[in-house]
């Protein structure tokens, strides 16, 4: 919808396009690239999210270590690519993402005035839930090699909220890009996450949730335009350098809770990433251990335990550990990649990517930019079945179990939108996301038009 302001033209000035022009160059071709990379970034941020662990750290490490298998990894992590890139790249002919992302952002979140308050509530009870469950033992170490896992009505009601993390991140960073957020706020938030996942692993001595986490908050991040494309350089460099006092830390805690350590795994041992996800190569693939199929998605990723809880737990990692010569006490996975490979073949690896690829691209680019329940969708994807760390196909089951938990979510925001009115109380219809200015200029007057909310 036009509108008009009538402005006193304010004489011999310098013009708004005049004034434009004058910033500093170094200034406006830092934005400009920024702009650029984030533009490419939401073109292909499946091609993003699968790369950019391999890109800083594993591909490094198994250069480093003269890993034998490293053509190995390059052409896994190629396949996987050449499902992601080529779906979207076919997408961009249908749509391509807002170029003015943050005033998309905002024009799209318009209809949610009290979507920070939402946010907030969600991030809340995340913590919450994450605290008291790992408080009474669910997901620990020590539940995971006694095989007795804890089954009170409290522990039930905090898997109700398993994946809250993300959803909240992902309704945060719609906050703040829709200006109901500050920077410094947002990364308050952000900090308050992470503090209770590093919590967590206090409790529970496992460090893999936190690091994935923290992938998770960078990755997506970068991808939403909230950090630039160096943080997680930066993060990741940080990582590996504190990792040998993480590694010491959580080995202490195994200890203190009468867990035998192997001291012969060293920190280093423990971060060739390379090395995990090379086990598979030479394995006639692909395996059928019995793991959930198609069936087995809508029954444990749509039916919640309740109604049916007789169903047995599902444990992939140990089954792998089983075949890899281990014992059921403990879990192991060839990494994302690794586990699509090993379960289902070239075939698997290039189908999942070029599938997710899509989903991601309708995500993100139809009707223009994304609202809450779509980002918050597409953080699930990152946390879930595209985490470089998880293991498929329980990754792909988490991803339907928090979507079918985040439906509170939704309704509520569904609850408190609301209709934009306009001049004399008209609903005003959804801007375009194009900015359209014109100058008109008058004995001593400037009328100045635009469409979109600016």
């Amino acid at each position: 919808m036009a509108w008009s302001r009538v402005v006193a033209d304010p004489g011999p000035q310098i013009d708004v396009i005049a004034t434009r022009a004058a910033r500093p160059a170094p200034v406006a071709r830092s934005r400009r690239r920024r702009d650029l990379v984030g533009g490419l970034l939401r073109c292909y941020p499946v091609s993003f999210l699968v790369l950019a662990p391999y890109a800083l750290l594993i591909f490094p490490m198994a250069v480093l270590n003269d890993n034998p298998q490293t053509g190995f990894i390059v052409f896994l992590v190629g396949l996987a690519l050449l499902g992601s890139v080529s779906v979207e790249t076919v997408g961009l002919l249908f749509g391509r993402p807002d170029p003015q992302w943050r005033q998309g952002m905002r024009q799209a979140t318009a209809r949610y005035p009290r979507i920070y308050p939402v946010a907030r509530l969600v991030t809340l009870i995340s913590i919450t839930a994450d605290l008291l469950g790992a408080y009474l033992g669910r997901g620990s170490i020590v539940a995971q090699i006694s095989g007795e896992l804890p089954d009170t009505p409290m522990v039930a009601l905090t898997k109700l909220f398993s994946g809250w993390g993300a959803l909240g991140f992902a309704l945060l960073v719609a906050s703040h890009l829709s200006g109901r957020l500050s920077r410094a706020k947002l990364y308050g938030w952000l900090a308050a996450l992470v503090t209770t996942q590093t919590v967590v692993t206090m409790l529970t001595a496992l460090t893999a949730p936190l690091i994935a986490f923290l992938f998770f908050v960078a990755a997506a991040g970068v991808v939403c335009g909230v950090f630039r494309l160096r943080y997680l350089l930066l993060g990741t460099v940080v990582m590996v350098l504190l990792w040998p006092a993480i590694f010491e830390y959580r080995n202490e805690i195994r200890q203190d809770q009468g867990i035998e350590v192997n001291d012969a795994v060293t920190a280093a041992d423990r971060i060739r990433l390379d090395r995990q996800l090379t086990l598979v190569a030479g394995i006639e693939v692909p395996v059928d251990l019995g793991q959930p199929g198609p069936v087995d998605y809508l029954r444990y990723g749509l039916v919640p335990r309740v109604v049916d809880p007789d169903r047995p737990a599902l444990s992939t990692g140990q089954q792998i550990n089983q075949f890899l010569g281990g014992g059921p006490t403990s879990a192991s996975n060839f990494l994302l990649l690794g586990n699509i490979w090993f379960f289902d073949g070239p075939v698997g690896v290039l189908g999942v990517h070029a599938f997710w690829a899509g989903f991601v691209a309708l995500l993100l680019r139809w009707r223009a930019r994304p609202g809450p329940a779509r980002l918050s969708l597409f953080c699930l994807v990152c946390s879930d079945v595209l985490l470089w760390s998880g293991t498929y196909p329980e990754s792909t089951i988490a991803f339907l179990q928090h979507v079918v938990s985040g439906m509170t979510v939704f309704l509520l925001l569904w609850l408190t939108r609301s209709v934009p009115l306009g001049a004399g109380g008209r609903p005003v219809p959804p801007a375009d996301g194009r900015v359209r200015s014109q100058a008109v200029r008058g004995p001593g007057r400037r009328v100045v038009h635009r469409d979109g909310d600016v």
